[in-house]
């Protein structure tokens, strides 16, 4: 079966001046960010790969990944915005849903600043490769909290059998604050590594144009991937299983989590 692997690389941190956070350097041979998780994602086997860039973002990707990328084939989409009546893209559903024309087959979408270990990309893969259901990955949300400063995680909710009831988007999350939030150190917590079908991105495009209309004079408000996927599940309309997996999750939020970026992936390649 001919699995995709999406990948939103649009946005840039206004706490990185604009900079795109996925082109820190952090790998061990001098690796970006962004390539450096690609190589792992690689290694499960996808039949091509969809960038889905901005302005900031198109010509460094290219520059690294060209159009063919150890074997797979590469794929360019723009995630675009009138800048007269928004002051930022739609958000992340918008963000795959810019790719819907190129996505004719099930496929993994995941971040670009995120490194989420090899397991996780096959878990997925050998999902999509024997269901029909959507599927993700969960991580214990202390192991995806930086050090210091706030970051907004999406929580599940698991039925018995692991099966997601729903996906709840909580802003604002340190380690400071997990109690008070009414979380736990290992509530489940994804963080936008999901394996869908072709058939999902119709349905997130139908909820994607209602919230257009009805906030089209909203300049910052966004169309978050977990929080319509969410709807989709309590609506009956897509199941989607969670795995859990024994690797640990590390991104880039702010500046100084770079640092630990690299000592975290220094500690994965000594293991």
């Amino acid at each position: 079966m001919k699995i995709a692997l999406v990948c939103m690389a649009a946005g840039s941190s206004s706490r990185f001046g604009g900079r795109p956070k996925q082109f820190a350097i952090v790998g061990p041979k001098g690796e970006t960010l962004i390539e450096y998780s690609m190589n792992q994602a690689l290694k499960a086997g996808f039949d091509k790969i969809i960038f889905i860039v901005s302005e900031k973002t198109n010509d460094g990707l290219k520059k690294i990944f060209g159009q063919n990328y150890k074997g797979t084939q590469i794929f360019y989409v723009f995630q675009k915005f009138d800048e007269k009546i928004r002051d930022k893209p739609w958000g992340t559903t918008d963000a795959l849903c810019s790719a819907k024309s190129l996505i004719d087959c099930p496929f993994i979408v995941c971040n670009t600043d995120d490194v989420y270990g090899e397991e996780a990309f096959t878990l997925l893969r050998d999902h999509l490769n024997d269901k029909k259901s959507e599927a993700t990955i969960s991580y214990d949300l202390l192991r995806t909290l930086p050090p210091t400063g706030e970051v907004n995680r999406g929580i599940f909710k698991l039925n018995t059998d692991r099966t997601v009831s729903s996906i709840t988007e909580n802003f604002g999350v340190s380690r400071a604050n997990i109690e008070s939030r009414g979380l736990r150190p290992d509530s489940q917590t994804n963080v936008n590594l999901f394996a869908l079908h072709p058939e999902t991105i119709e349905l997130l495009s139908q909820i994607l144009q209602n919230f257009k209309k009805e906030h089209i004079e909203d300049r910052k408000i966004e169309c978050l991937l977990p929080t319509d996927l969410s709807s989709l599940i309590k609506s009956g309309r897509i199941k989607m299983h969670c795995y859990k997996t024994k690797e640990k999750w590390s991104g880039v939020t702010y500046p100084e989590d770079e640092k630990i970026v690299r000592e975290d992936i220094r500690n994965f390649t000594s293991i």
